[in-house]
């Protein structure tokens, strides 16, 4: 009698309700998920007041009239000079905020279980190592996303009174294109997927945190320098007078259809008294004429600036190009994971 009751009981068993699952995730990742909002938290604080001043003092330069007369651009520089300086640091340091994110919320979520021995419990419960895994990583990684994508309108709003001043780092400038838009929540996804991913693999919490700094970082470099400029093909002018906010890949110059050195434009810059350490980038001495533009002057000399760039109009195209190919990534890492837990010898 007691064996056919314990067979009708175990028949009777069901799964355990998801929503139960939803607590038991924030019980067990409340003070990651927290560390996440205090984290991007702090930094909405000083992007906010920093940005309020930067707007405040902005009001200047965009009532300034005549637009483009060289009181107002005076103004302008001015501007630039006082908040410009500081705007750079502070892109460079929001740059990790998704490593961050992929190392201390994503990597401990298996890897902790993993290194204590807690899975052999977790696993043989009555909601199932699989359902167990999808259950803590969707919340984790829907949280993680949102986050990332509302602190991004942030960053948008902070930068715009820089580049209303006329500064040339436009939207499609490394430090500021992956903290913009849908790039900063899918870079967040991703170093959270990748984080996940190595817990797993590693099996201990304080190794998997370098590999996904490591990883993510690899990652990041690769796109910025390789592939980002490659979305869509770059636009070859000999047009000086591109838009400045545009994203140079390169530049050089020609002289009769064939590329001209440095040597051969510093030879032809002494009558001016100037000289280009770079194709873009000219040092006048104390003899130049104020009146003369050496980019013009070489112009008129024969030589035609040749300028590889992407023009900043393609902004959103990229944005969705990386948006889309981040996505794709992460919840094919996350399924990856998945996959290894369910087969996976307890």
């Amino acid at each position: 009698m007691a064996a056919v009751t314990t067979a009708s009981r175990g028949t009777d068993l069901r799964p355990i309700a998801w929503r139960k699952m939803a607590w038991t995730t924030w019980r067990m990742h409340r003070i990651a998920l927290c560390g996440v909002l205090a984290l991007f938290g702090a930094a909405a604080i000083w992007l906010t007041i920093r940005g309020l001043q930067m707007h405040q003092a902005y009001a200047a330069v965009a009532t300034c009239q005549p637009i483009g007369s060289g009181l107002c651009r005076g103004v302008a520089d001015q501007f630039l000079s006082s908040y410009a300086p500081g705007v750079g640091p502070t892109l460079g340091l929001l740059q990790v905020f998704p490593a961050l994110v992929g190392a201390f919320v994503g990597v401990p979520v298996l890897a902790r279980e993993l290194e204590t021995g807690t899975f052999r419990y977790a696993w043989t419960q009555g909601f199932g190592r699989t359902r167990w895994t999808v259950a803590k990583l969707a919340p984790l990684a829907i949280a993680v996303t949102i986050a990332a994508g509302a602190f991004s309108m942030l960053v948008s709003w902070y930068v715009q009174p820089i580049w209303g001043a006329g500064d040339a780092n436009g939207p499609l400038y490394p430090t500021i294109f992956d903290l913009r838009g849908v790039a900063l929540a899918a870079w967040t996804l991703a170093a959270f997927a990748i984080g996940v991913l190595a817990g797993f693999l590693i099996k201990r919490v304080t190794p998997a945190i370098f590999a996904t700094f490591a990883t993510w970082s690899g990652l990041a470099f690769l796109t910025g320098a390789f592939l980002r400029g490659h979305y869509e093909s770059p636009v070859v002018s000999t047009n000086p007078n591109f838009n400045i906010r545009s994203w140079v890949i390169s530049q050089v110059w020609s002289e009769g259809g064939k590329p001209a050195s440095l040597s051969m434009i510093n030879q032809t810059l002494q009558a001016i008294d100037v000289r280009a350490s770079t194709p873009g980038q000219f040092q006048p001495g104390p003899a130049t004429p104020s009146t003369v533009d050496p980019v013009h002057y070489l112009v008129q000399h024969g030589y035609a600036l040749v300028t590889t760039y992407q023009p900043d109009s393609r902004f959103w195209s990229f944005q969705l190009i990386e948006g889309s190919w981040l996505v794709v990534l992460s919840v094919a890492i996350l399924g990856s994971a998945v996959w290894l837990v369910r087969r996976r010898a307890t």
